[in-house]
């Protein structure tokens, strides 16, 4: 246990937290728009005591060759920084890459912030109501119906009541165990199973399909955006992101569309019948064959769809609270009319 300890705090002490890899990368930012080369930029850096340690092993990274986004990987920053900046490097704009790369992120913890606002409440219910309910059901219904014994029609209401409190109960410890044990076995297994079987499972399931094929749709027009911007045809890029390993279903869908390429089709018939790239994407490239207007409209698109995809996440944060209420209230209205009908049935009998 000591030794489990020890790891876990040198673990965090080599890390930086999500919020301060954010102000890392703004003000490294900040300062190669000031005109500092990225080596001064992170040497400045390096004087702050909370960022010293990982400037210093970037800089340490940087000058044996390694890339820009892997230094970051190696100083344990967040995948979809690293991720993205692998694919944005290509261009040579580090300057923009790294802002894009921050905002994107910057996004996702203020969407994580207000998931935890938004179930925070329901949550400390739900600690509060799941023991006054194993309460009722093992000490005050079985009281009440030892009162009610001879009340015709009471003893078996509030058996019912029971029944359907113990049927609650296990549906909740169900649930969460097999969302537990399919998370765990998914991520584990999921490496081993073709892409093309997890593109079938993944288009069974109706919310997570929708969420991502805004998410591979605008992580596509990103990309492509980006790497349009270094000159390369069409089908070099394809194969540029085909080789990639961080997003497997992108690759996975450039390397069906570079062979079809190689066989004559057209790219805007092929990205059509793809899944989880949503149809306005075709409809770009079927309009735009000029490579900077495509590049303009790429990246208008992707704007759109980080807009439409706030949208949906702020909508749905919006209803966790009040469906979760609704139905705390309607169970607890519930146990209150099966322990006050019982009481009404022996008031008639007086």
């Amino acid at each position: 246990m000591d030794t489990f300890l020890k790891k876990h705090i040198t673990r965090q002490k080599n890390e930086l937290s999500h919020h301060d890899q954010l102000r890392f990368l703004k003000r490294l930012h900040h300062l190669l728009t000031n005109g500092y080369p990225l080596i001064e930029a992170l040497d400045s850096i390096a004087w702050d005591k909370r960022f010293s340690d990982f400037a210093k092993q970037i800089m340490n990274e940087l000058t044996t060759g390694t890339t820009f986004d892997q230094a970051l990987q190696k100083a344990s920053f967040h995948p979809s920084i690293t991720s993205y900046l692998a694919f944005a490097m290509s261009n040579q704009n580090l300057q923009e890459n790294i802002k894009r790369s921050f905002q994107m992120f910057e996004q996702r913890l203020i969407y994580k912030s207000k998931f935890r606002q938004a179930i925070r409440y329901p949550i400390l219910l739900l600690f509060i109501f799941l023991p006054i309910l194993f309460m009722l059901k093992q000490v005050v219904l079985p009281s009440f119906i030892d009162l009610y014994r001879g009340t015709p029609g009471s003893s078996a209401i509030l058996v019912i009541a029971m029944t359907l409190i113990d049927w609650l109960l296990l549906l909740l410890i169900f649930t969460t165990a097999a969302l537990c044990i399919f998370a765990i076995g998914w991520n584990y297994f999921k490496r081993n199973i073709p892409i093309d079987r997890q593109v079938t499972f993944y288009a069974r399931l109706p919310i997570y399909r929708n969420f991502l094929t805004v998410q591979t749709s605008f992580l596509f027009a990103t990309q492509f955006s980006t790497l349009i911007q270094t000159g390369l045809p069409f089908k070099a890029i394809l194969q540029q992101m085909m080789y990639q390993k961080k997003q497997p279903l992108i690759s996975y869908y450039a390397k069906l569309m570079t062979a079809q390429l190689t066989e004559g089709r057209q790219l805007p018939a092929l990205l059509s019948q793809l899944r989880f790239l949503d149809k306005p994407l075709a409809n770009i490239f079927q309009k735009d064959s000029n490579t900077a207007t495509l590049e303009k409209d790429l990246n208008v698109y992707a704007e759109s769809l980080m807009e439409e995809t706030e949208r949906r996440i702020l909508k749905m944060l919006t209803y966790i609270q009040p469906v979760f209420f609704i139905m705390i209230g309607c169970f607890v209205l519930f146990i209150y009319m099966t322990l006050m009908w019982p009481m009404f049935q022996l008031i008639k009998t007086i």
